[in-house]
């Protein structure tokens, strides 16, 4: 079987951050990076090369595969944010209709700047994700 590369590391969240060349996309990963500290009460920490994330979880596929990865997350991307806070199979369209402007993956969320979306409805969603992580992960 493949190591997994999305894994803990012990890279500096804080080098990471401050190595974003694009000085908006920057600031705006500190301030995704302080509300989800803030919000999960973990620190941050790197997972693989780009991604931040807090707390973490194991989880089994029906495979038998078991991994770890972080409960919550984001990566300061080129293009965009990417936040790893949506349930491919829940019905979120009602607070994603009053968010602002991005796209959406199976799981994840795409935001150009924090600017273009509602910061309320961003750590609502922040703290639903918590919610069903916990739920389906107690610590």
């Amino acid at each position: 079987m493949a190591e997994l590369k999305t894994k803990a590391t012990e890279v500096s969240v804080a080098d990471f951050i401050a190595a974003v060349p694009d000085e908006a996309r920057r600031a705006d990963a500190e301030a995704v990076c302080a509300m989800m500290a803030r919000l999960t009460g973990e620190p941050p920490k790197m997972w693989g090369p780009s991604i931040i994330g807090f707390g973490s979880y194991r989880y089994t596929y029906d495979s038998g595969r078991t991994g770890e990865m972080c409960r919550i997350g984001f990566s300061p991307r080129k293009a965009e944010l990417v936040l790893y806070v949506l349930d491919g199979n829940a019905d979120q369209s009602e607070v994603l209709n009053r968010l602002g402007r991005h796209k959406t993956g199976k799981g994840c969320l795409y935001v150009k700047r924090l600017a273009d979306v509602d910061a309320d409805v961003l750590e609502e969603i922040v703290r639903a994700k918590i919610a069903r992580m916990d739920a389906a992960y107690p610590a």
